[in-house]
């Protein structure tokens, strides 16, 4: 009865339509992120993209730099210019595979791996799914979830992405994966040829300052309740 349910209630023909609009994202990732040029323009370049191919394939990027970036967060403003819905899933200390696809039916308390319960939650095929710290990933007697996390971010391979507890092939190919690491050079090679890296540097003083004055300030007044005074 479970299996069935999780079967039914999956998106699997449901897609949102993605909004095109190159100056409304550009808008929204500068009033969200101050400074991230380089992520900004790819993102701008993928929208453009698809104004001329609509039947690409999403690209797949790792975000990697020091932590308080606001490489997670960001995740978040491409899925809102591009009117997509958002899921996170974060793989910091996972080190069972059973945890990427899903366990077999036969255990009790069998669950379809993160990814399916992300698509679920998220309502629609192709969200956006930022998965954090994938440089934190381990791998024990369980199995090694980084090799299993190659067929999820395979382009190739994830159009018929199997999961052991759902027993029928899902497409994950019209999800954009957004991956965030600290440090790429714990990731294995294969991994990272399946993605597009993309460095953020830490902020200099001056973008510091610059992020205080224009979202910190404002933050801090509005969680002490003093803009009502």
């Amino acid at each position: 009865r479970n299996h069935l349910d999780w079967i039914l209630a999956l998106p699997w023909n449901n897609h949102t339509n993605d909004n095109l609009d190159i100056h409304r994202a550009k808008k929204i990732l500068d009033d969200d992120q101050y400074g991230l040029k380089d992520i900004k323009e790819r993102i701008l370049d993928y929208i453009s993209v698809k104004h001329l191919k609509k039947d690409d394939n999403a690209p797949i990027l790792c975000f990697a730099g020091p932590p308080g970036t606001g490489k997670t967060s960001l995740g978040k403003s491409i899925a809102q210019s591009l009117g997509r819905n958002y899921f996170r899933v974060s793989l910091g200390g996972v080190k069972d595979e059973a945890e990427i696809r899903g366990h077999r039916r036969t255990y009790v308390g069998a669950m379809p791996g993160r990814f399916i319960q992300g698509i679920r939650k998220a309502g629609s095929s192709n969200p956006i799914i930022i998965i954090d710290e994938l440089d934190k990933i381990g791998a024990d007697f369980r199995g090694d979830p980084s090799a299993a996390m190659l067929e999820v971010l395979d382009p190739q391979q994830n159009k018929t992405f199997y999961d052991n507890y759902l027993g029928v092939p899902y497409d994950l190919s019209k999800v954009i994966f957004i991956a965030t690491a600290n440090n790429i050079e714990t990731l294995s090679e294969p991994l990272k040829d399946r993605m597009e890296i993309i460095t953020l540097s830490g902020y200099t003083l001056e973008e510091k300052l610059e992020i205080a004055k224009r979202y910190l300030v404002k933050r801090s007044v509005e969680s002490t309740g003093l803009d009502n005074h």
